[in-house]
């Protein structure tokens, strides 16, 4: 039996925890709707047509659809947003933070190769960010193996077709448990 003085304890410790890890999606004891931005860069859209023995034969829409159906099982509100333009992916990551979400999962593309730009708007958030590949890019040529974007991020996932985005989705969710 738990007296009324250890829960008094307790409470302290995890109000002590949020004061430090405003991240943190527990604020006394209540759990809230963790929100994660999920991002993916150009020709992403063509999944499903685009060099389908490399990428698969899932559209980009049918990752949605699943990945929204695992967000749920975790309470995670899901935002996805694709674009062809670095300049709108750069004002989803900064609005990403203003509006108060969690953690980001992007899938740059090419970008991820030459993108200083996405990387530092990945920085300068300070959101926990996973950068996810559904190829492996360090198999893949030379070129495609260097990421610029991955040292700015908690993890990269890479080679695992849609599992990558589903692992970074469960990534996300055991630190925002913690």
């Amino acid at each position: 039996m738990v007296s009324a003085k250890s829960d008094k304890m307790v409470l302290i410790v995890v109000l002590k925890a949020y004061i430090k890890r405003p991240d943190h999606p527990k604020v006394k004891g209540a759990l809230i709707m963790i929100k994660i931005r999920v991002l993916n860069g150009p020709n992403l859209n063509l999944l499903g047509i685009r060099e389908p023995d490399i990428y698969g034969c899932l559209s980009l829409q049918d990752i949605q659809r699943r990945l929204e159906k695992e967000a749920a099982n975790y309470s995670i509100d899901l935002d996805f947003f694709q674009s062809n333009h670095e300049g709108e992916i750069i004002d989803r990551i900064h609005e990403a933070f203003t509006a108060g979400y969690n953690g980001i999962i992007i899938n740059p593309g090419a970008f991820t190769h030459y993108s200083y730009a996405i990387r530092d708007a990945i920085s300068a958030v300070r959101l926990p960010a996973i950068e996810v590949h559904l190829s492996n890019i360090h198999a893949r040529e030379d070129f495609r193996s260097k990421s610029v974007i991955a040292p700015v991020c908690i993890g990269q996932i890479c080679g695992l077709g849609i599992d990558a985005y589903s692992s970074a989705l469960f990534a996300l969710h055991k630190r925002f448990q913690s």
